[in-house]
């Protein structure tokens, strides 16, 4: 049996002088109620009630342990409470994960408008380009962005973005414009360490075509924002996503080359560990960002 059932069934007991009250309290049979105790006074190795045909009386150890049971069920129903709460309406602290340059273009805006909306919640943000784990860090969401490795956790699409490929017009003016992606291999290529398929540059061609380069260059950086920062000093070619670079495309501090290719669509992804017992600080938060996310027409 139940140790906690059993202390409920015991206070109730004693609380309300029989066992047929008790019994009645707890839409219970009162052969049940007296297992409970029983099993209670023989899990103890004690007796907590003396019993006879008129009434029941406590023990002395019974006084005791009814003091216990009463402060540990009154602990319980607090905890049960305030975690219902929590279920309700967004508090407590949020802890996720993202990507660092998506991060601070993208997500700081919307958390900043999220905290306003929901001042009860306090949120910790770890910019990571890197593959967090969310176990072994103890954070309770990730946005992910490109492929997602099969992993155990629920991931809730929110959007897309494309990559383009691009360099400054004197970049281009000093060294030509490549017309196919094999023409990469003759350009100074910045790379980007985290990409799904290292240094080789994957696209698909309007006619269906698959096209797969080996590129290489004098720099290679964890983070998009430095590889664009050189590409816009006129170091060499970028394959970076439109939320890094759409702004600089759009001013025509960069401009896109091989416009006949394309690369595969990157999906951006709320991941985290499961949907039961989803709190709502994680569960309000993801509706949010979807939410934010349809609006958004271009990065």
């Amino acid at each position: 049996m139940d140790t906690l059932t059993s202390m409920k069934v015991f206070a109730s007991v004693v609380d309300n002088g029989s066992f047929a009250a008790a019994a009645d309290r707890l839409d219970i049979s009162r052969a049940m109620a007296s297992k409970y105790v029983s099993y209670l006074e023989e899990h103890l190795g004690t007796r907590l009630l003396q019993r006879t045909t008129r009434k029941l009386t406590l023990t002395e150890t019974g006084t005791v342990y009814y003091e216990r049971c009463t402060q540990i069920l009154a602990d319980v129903a607090e905890a049960e409470e305030g975690a219902a709460h929590l279920t309700e309406a967004p508090r407590g602290t949020l802890r996720m994960t993202v990507p660092a340059s998506f991060g601070l273009l993208h997500m700081g805006p919307l958390i900043s408008a999220y905290l306003k909306r929901y001042p009860d919640v306090r949120v910790d943000v770890l910019l990571a380009d890197r593959r967090v784990d969310l176990f072994e860090e103890g954070l309770d969401l990730a946005v992910r962005i490109g492929a997602l490795p099969e992993s155990g956790l629920i991931a809730k699409r929110l959007g897309s973005d494309r990559i383009a490929i691009c360099a400054t017009s004197d970049y281009l003016k000093r060294h030509g414009v490549p017309k196919t992606p094999a023409d990469l291999t003759q350009h100074n290529c910045l790379t980007y360490s985290y990409a799904t398929f290292g240094d080789e540059w994957r696209m698909h061609g309007r006619d269906g075509s698959q096209h797969t380069v080996k590129v290489s260059g004098s720099l290679r950086a964890s983070n998009g924002d430095m590889a664009k920062l050189a590409a816009l000093d006129g170091i060499g070619v970028i394959r970076q996503p439109l939320f890094l670079i759409g702004d600089d495309l759009r001013a025509g501090r960069l401009v896109e080359v091989l416009t006949d290719y394309r690369s595969d669509t990157l999906g951006i992804y709320a991941v985290y560990p499961s949907r039961k017992h989803l709190s709502a600080k994680v569960r309000v938060f993801v509706d949010f960002l979807a939410e934010s996310f349809a609006l958004k027409s271009e990065w």
